[in-house]
């Protein structure tokens, strides 16, 4: 069992940065992918970012390539998502989920747990 909780939302300003932390609990962390999805009203939830188990695969939307930086602590349980050159188009409710598949990217429908998202707003 693996209990995910995300933190760093906010209000920003357009351009300016935020990072988002999905704490985990439970020993087995590092045996699971993790993956950023984002929700934004009245849109379906899109992905966002992939780590791998080890941290030393990534992968991102087109939409926030060269601006989001996902990484991974193992010893720390988290994962992290540094946004930097935040766009209004970027205000969403953020979620962090765990895949315990081997395929990479983790395809969709293969996550085992969610976390409860943290909201991004970003202003013009």
């Amino acid at each position: 069992q693996v209990t995910l909780v995300e933190s760093g939302g906010g209000l920003v300003q357009a351009g300016g940065s935020l990072r988002l932390s999905c704490a985990a609990s439970g020993r087995t962390f590092s045996l699971y992918a993790i993956v950023w999805f984002r929700q934004a009203p009245g849109k379906e939830r899109e992905f966002v970012a992939a780590v791998n188990r080890g941290g030393t695969r990534t992968y991102y939307a087109d939409s926030v390539k060269g601006r989001f930086t996902i990484s991974r602590d193992n010893a720390k349980n988290t994962v992290y998502l540094q946004m930097n050159s935040l766009k209004p188009e970027d205000t969403a409710i953020y979620y962090c989920a765990a895949s315990s598949i081997s395929a990479w990217p983790p395809p969709r429908g293969s996550y085992d747990y969610w976390g409860q998202g943290t909201q991004v707003t970003v202003s013009s």
